[in-house]
């Protein structure tokens, strides 16, 4: 951002204040940088509501459940030569001009990367995407409410999730969620290779599967990888996976991002259609091109970006 766009910033800032902090931020009407574009909302009179509070370590992400009115608002703005971190410190300085306490702020590798990101309830792509390389999470408290902040950027363009929780109790104690964790049974098949990985909280790349690019349809064959997957998950009703579609490079952000949830729905259809898994036990979700492993600027790197990934998101661990 440049001299101009943080003056702008700054006063954007001091107004809100100035103006009556109270009133416009107990409502959460912040001020953001540039011109925001309300992309997505939800909002429950009576809910529960998972917050984190920590990052993500040890197989398992710190949280709070909190019970009462929840809203969540996904915005988008241009970025302007700003980055994540200035946009947050924005918000942050409004949140504790209007008597909100800090508890808990990180950024991608300090929260937990993917399995952070995954932890989370974010509103779905396009309307809200979180880059797995740059985004940052604040968590912030004030009598009867809980307002928790997630900012990230594709290119120019920033996104930023707001959940506000309004209870009308103190905060509960935190404590771990289990997210990928697993018991061996005896029922299950041995813990090694694919499935060791994902039990160990990995998020793992189903090698052997194969997309043309630009296609959704999985490639006709018989896939180790969705066998070992097929009797880990009917073994026990309770473990569930999330699969994750990757694009390469080629074409827009929107449509690679549709594309790589189409993949992972075929993929999906596959366990359950070929493999009788539930269809509650898997998830199907995409990124587009937005985390690539390799260069794309070869076809072996495009090609090894064209994948579709794997992690454990309830186990045996999270039944009663």
């Amino acid at each position: 951002m440049g001299r101009q766009g943080n003056t702008a910033w700054v006063w954007a800032v001091v107004a809100s204040i100035l103006l009556g902090a109270t009133s416009r931020v107990e409502a959460l009407d912040l001020v953001f940088p540039a011109p925001a574009e309300v992309t997505a909302s939800r909002s429950e009179s009576a809910a529960t509501q998972r917050l984190p509070t920590g990052p993500f370590a040890d197989g398992a992400l710190p949280s709070i459940v909190l019970e009462g009115s929840v809203a969540l608002r996904a915005f988008r703005l241009p970025l302007d030569g700003a980055s994540t971190l200035e946009l947050m410190r924005g918000l942050r300085t409004q949140l504790e001009a209007a008597g909100h306490e800090t508890l808990f702020d990180c950024e991608t590798d300090a929260c937990g990367g993917f399995d952070f990101r995954y932890g989370m309830d974010v509103l779905p792509e396009p309307d809200m995407h979180v880059s797995l390389g740059d985004f940052r999470y604040l968590l912030a408290r004030k009598a009867g409410r809980h307002v928790a902040v997630m900012v990230s950027r594709a290119g120019e363009t920033a996104f930023v999730q707001i959940t506000e929780v309004g209870t009308e109790t103190a905060m509960a104690a935190p404590k771990p969620a289990p997210l990928p964790l697993a018991v061996a049974e005896p029922a299950s098949p041995p813990a090694s290779g694919l499935i060791a990985r994902i039990e160990a909280g990995e998020a793992e790349v189903l090698e052997d599967l194969v997309f043309s690019s630009g296609s959704s349809v999985l490639a006709e064959g018989d896939y180790a990888s969705l066998s070992q997957l097929a009797a880990w998950l009917t073994a026990d009703p309770a473990r569930k996976i999330v699969l994750v579609g990757h694009t390469d490079a080629s074409g827009g952000l929107k449509e690679n991002i549709n594309l790589s949830r189409l993949r992972a729905e075929s993929v999906r259809q596959v366990l359950l259609s070929s493999k009788n898994v539930r269809a509650d036990q898997v998830v199907a979700e995409g990124v587009g091109y937005l985390s690539p492993r390799v260069s794309n600027l070869t076809e072996e790197g495009r090609q090894k970006n064209r994948r579709v990934e794997v992690m454990v998101t309830s186990t045996a661990l999270l039944a009663p």
